[in-house]
């Protein structure tokens, strides 16, 4: 089950100066996973509804000039699913990009518990304008059913 908990990470040492973050974890069974294999569950595919989503996404923040996520496809850097790399360790990996309207993050850390692992996936945004903070007014209720079922993956991968 995905449980929403509060940010155990100091969103500063990933974005400085953000104003918004969240946290959901999943405990799985096994004890071998790495923060890559986490991630590449999570975010190597989508349900069918968040593709839909993010298409509809696409077409409402192309005319604004935001990066799209089929843009962000064929950038020729290194992606966890549609995301940037831009950090990682056996147990942390931190993918996002900067757009002109917000900055974001996303943490995936993997810990060690009773006979198990914790996943953590934590969203860091750092707004810029008016566009950022209305983004994301808009789209945090989609934001938060979305990491869910993507985090479920990690359980069911």
């Amino acid at each position: 089950m995905v449980s929403a908990i509060q940010p155990a990470i100091d969103l500063n040492a990933f974005l400085p100066g953000a104003q918004f973050a969240d946290a959901f974890s999943i405990t799985t069974d096994t004890t071998t996973l790495t923060a890559r294999e986490a991630a590449e569950r999570m975010l190597g595919r989508s349900p069918w509804w968040v593709e839909v989503l993010m298409k509809l996404r696409d077409a409402v923040v192309a005319p604004f000039g935001l990066k799209t996520a089929t843009s962000a496809r064929h950038d020729r850097i290194e992606k966890v699913g549609f995301f940037p790399l831009l950090s990682e360790k056996p147990q942390q990996l931190v993918a996002g990009f900067n757009d002109s309207h917000l900055d974001f993050r996303v943490v995936i850390d993997v810990a060690s518990t009773g006979g198990g692992q914790c996943v953590t996936a934590t969203t860091i945004v750092l707004m810029h304008n008016w566009l950022g903070r209305t983004y994301l007014s808009i789209i945090k209720p989609f934001h938060r059913m979305v990491v869910r079922a993507m985090l479920k993956q990690v359980h069911t991968a």
